[in-house]
């Protein structure tokens, strides 16, 4: 995964964009618009961007 990829949450299907990476440390803008930092296990690239 890198800056600017879309991603999906895996425990509730949220949807965002990547836009820093520390580590395995994700830092995420979600379509809410709220960010938060997650783990790279909890999410997956999307595959179909809607």
């Amino acid at each position: 995964m890198k800056v600017g990829d879309h991603v999906v949450y895996l425990q509730d299907g949220s949807k965002g964009i990547i836009m820093e990476i520390h580590g395995n440390l994700y830092h995420i803008i979600w379509e809410d618009h709220f960010s938060s930092w997650e783990n790279g296990e909890r999410l997956k690239i999307q595959e179909a961007y809607s």
